[in-house]
């Protein structure tokens, strides 16, 4: 390694300029199980996202070590995890068509929660590393019943990310996914967007969504918004004015513009319009709808995997990909310690606060002295605001993995003229990447949605 102060100049160049190379797994929540000889491919499809300038970097190291063009491109393999065979069983991913379609789980597989897991590689063999998804929990078929709190795993979470679809007369050819494409709504054959649930301004139930609640649907990747809308449960191609119960994964449902009434959220063909429902005349809590407005909601999630080779000497593997899910401060004062939680620590990490590296030890759980805060600034002393650093993974051999958490100095206000300072640890929540995927926005964009003539 090189001496400690060009390290640390180095990775000052990291954090000023950021070369991150992310990989991005979208998925579903949950997955229907096939039985027999049918397959019902997942649905919403799976999607991989390759994003940050340090992809082109990697390039540029094995175009100097002489490999020949083709050997530099990307592909990979995506599959279970822990189902037997090779590689050759999943599905193989070109990045020119990111959705992998193909992928189902049979009845023979007994689990109730899966992972999907992608291989990384470059043609010419060099593995990049294994990558896993979030839990997916594996359901025979869309609950019926009312939903209740006891299967709060089934239910869509107020603020969560979710994607819609539509299918003509339940075909599978015919699926289409509400997204957004150019800063339009579109009806899309080839790709799905998802969506939270936004409910910061609106009236909806504390902690789950459920009918006759009103949100907003905002994409979480432009920031593009629906105007307010009631949801409502589907039944019989009926809208159910008077179902209250919480909405529960891969449910049939409407989508009713709160200021417009009979009006509804339409299909027709790509494009996506509004649609004028007719009153039943023998019940009035209930109004039909045709098939264009009949939508299936289900819950999806985001893993995201950051990191950067700008101080490796050469192209190396990047897993296993240590994850942090929280974070633990004890003392304070100038004996402070931070404890992180996580899976795939090894003794080969350190925890990097800003440039500079922490006393690290425990590979369980990652334990580190927090460095003083006159690490950082000589005018330490005269500092009144709140000093904030990102925290950071960094491998023996150079790898830095970037993590969603900062560390953040606080000054004690007290008369003596020179301050003492608190710590504490928290998630930062805007996007890490460097080439944007996603990006949660203060304010949505509404887009008004025409009617159908």
């Amino acid at each position: 390694l090189a001496p400690i102060n060009l390290y640390i100049f180095s990775v000052r160049q990291y954090l000023q300029f950021r070369p991150d190379q992310s990989v991005l797994i979208l998925h579903a929540k949950v997955a229907q199980k096939s039985y027999g000889n049918e397959k019902r491919f997942f649905c919403p499809p799976p999607c991989v996202y390759l994003c940050g300038p340090g992809w082109n970097l990697r390039q540029e190291h094995l175009k100097g070590s002489g490999l020949s063009e083709s050997s530099h491109h990307l592909c990979g393999y995506m599959g279970l995890d822990s189902s037997p065979g090779s590689q050759a069983d999943g599905f193989k991913l070109s990045f020119e068509e990111q959705t992998d379609k193909t992928l189902y789980i049979s009845d023979t597989d007994k689990r109730k929660h899966f992972r999907l897991l992608l291989r990384l590689f470059h043609n010419g063999g060099q593995q990049i590393g294994s990558f896993q998804s979030g839990l997916i929990k594996v359901i025979s078929k869309p609950s019926q019943k009312r939903q209740s709190m006891k299967n709060a795993d089934l239910c869509i979470s107020s603020g969560s990310r979710v994607s819609l679809f539509n299918r003509l007369r339940s075909q599978t050819v015919s699926t289409r996914y509400l997204a957004v494409e150019g800063g339009a709504f579109v009806a899309s054959a080839r790709q799905w967007t998802a969506f939270t649930a936004d409910h910061s301004d609106y009236s909806v139930c504390e902690s789950y969504i459920c009918y006759g609640c009103v949100v907003q649907l905002v994409c979480t990747d432009s920031g593009v918004a629906l105007p307010p809308m009631v949801i409502r449960k589907v039944n019989k191609q009926h809208a159910c004015l008077d179902v209250d119960e919480p909405v529960s994964q891969l449910h049939k449902c409407a989508l009713q513009f709160r200021d417009s009434k009979h009006m509804y959220l339409c299909l027709s063909n790509e494009k996506i319009l509004q649609y004028q429902a007719s009153p039943c005349p023998k019940e009035s809590s209930r109004e039909l709808l045709n098939d264009g407005s009949c939508w299936t909601i289900i819950g999806t999630e985001i893993m995201e995997y950051t990191f950067s080779e700008s101080l490796t000497c050469r192209p190396s593997t990047i897993s296993p990909v240590p994850v942090i899910n929280g974070l633990e401060l004890n003392g304070g004062g100038h004996v402070a310690m931070l404890e992180l939680h996580g899976d795939n620590f090894s003794p080969h990490l350190k925890v990097w606060f800003g440039n500079m590296e922490a006393e690290t030890m425990s590979p369980r759980s990652l334990l580190c002295v927090v460095p003083d805060i006159s690490v950082f600034s000589g005018e330490w002393r005269w500092l009144r605001q709140p000093f904030t650093v990102p925290l950071s993974l960094i491998r023996l051999d150079g790898l830095i993995y970037r993590s969603a958490f900062v560390f953040t100095y606080t000054p004690e206000h007290s008369p003596s003229p020179q301050p003492s300072f608190t710590s504490f640890a928290s998630l930062f929540r805007s996007s890490l990447l460097i080439c944007t995927l996603f990006v949660n926005l203060h304010s949505a964009l509404n887009i008004k949605i025409p009617k159908q003539m």
